[in-house]
């Protein structure tokens, strides 16, 4: 017989979780000169019409309150290979934009060079949910290169598509 164990904690919930491969985004802005950004893994798609996007924010992460005050956000769909730019993006010390091409649309919405997908966004609503907030984006824009594989994340690791 196949048990199914109670929740107990948080480490026995990020594995479970890590079962399920994701791509990984890097959302940003230039504020004030400066690119701001972050790493976020709880990224889907939403709605055709509107056209909508998510991704899931931390309640504790320090740099969504900066973000989140700016007229138009780009949203990075991650490109195989840019696992170290990733990680930088996901750090809470140092140059998070270190080595990392971007570049900036006029409306202030900041992208990585390189990535499979670029979505030129504003916030659409904000819905509180346990420990995140789940922000729906609308998009504007895209930029999209169906031929470059994205930046896949599952078992804590980053990983390759396989082509079958």
């Amino acid at each position: 017989m196949t048990v199914i164990e109670p929740v107990t904690a948080g480490d026995q919930l990020r594995q479970a979780f890590g079962c399920f491969p994701s791509g990984v985004t890097a959302v940003c802005a230039e504020v004030d000169g400066v690119p701001v950004g972050l790493a976020a893994s709880s990224f889907t798609s939403v709605s055709i019409e509107p056209p909508l996007v998510s991704v899931c924010m931390q309640h504790s992460s320090t740099t969504w309150p900066t973000l989140r005050g700016r007229p138009r956000l780009g949203v990075s769909v991650l490109a195989e290979g840019q696992d170290v730019a990733c990680a930088r993006l996901a750090s809470k010390n140092g140059d998070r934009f270190a080595d990392t091409a971007t570049t900036v649309a006029a409306d202030g919405a900041l992208f990585v060079d390189g990535a499979t997908l670029w979505l030129d966004c504003t916030i659409h609503a904000e819905v509180p949910s346990g420990d995140h907030d789940i922000v729906l984006l609308h998009v504007h824009g895209i930029r999209a290169d169906p031929d470059t594989p994205p930046l896949v994340f599952h078992g804590s690791r980053f990983r390759r598509l396989a082509e079958v």
